[in-house]
């Protein structure tokens, strides 16, 4: 893996819906929707001054969104932070950079 570069896409697992679930409400915050069904469907990880996680989240229906979440340094908490939310996906849309 290169620093900086995306990792191919995985499957989600635990960790990823935990993440997920962490950050639902900053999701439903930003996109002022309620989600009943919140599930990472798989996911794609950059290396930077911590690490973004770029996940593909089914929310119901056909209904999908992509999230980017920075998780900080283990030295600075760990902390999650959701970066960016894109709406109106699918479960065949690609996941991307944004």
């Amino acid at each position: 893996m290169i620093c900086g570069g995306l990792t191919d896409g995985t499957n989600a697992d635990e960790e990823i819906q935990k993440i997920c679930n962490d950050v639902k409400s900053q999701a439903e915050q930003k996109t002022q929707k309620k989600y009943d069904v919140f599930v990472a469907k798989g996911y794609k990880s950059q290396v930077v001054a911590g690490t973004n996680y770029f996940i593909k989240v089914h929310v119901g229906g056909d209904d999908h969104i992509h999230m980017r979440v920075f998780q900080s340094l283990p030295h600075a908490g760990s902390v999650l932070k959701l970066a960016d939310v894109q709406e109106d996906k699918t479960h065949a849309d690609a996941i991307e950079f944004f």
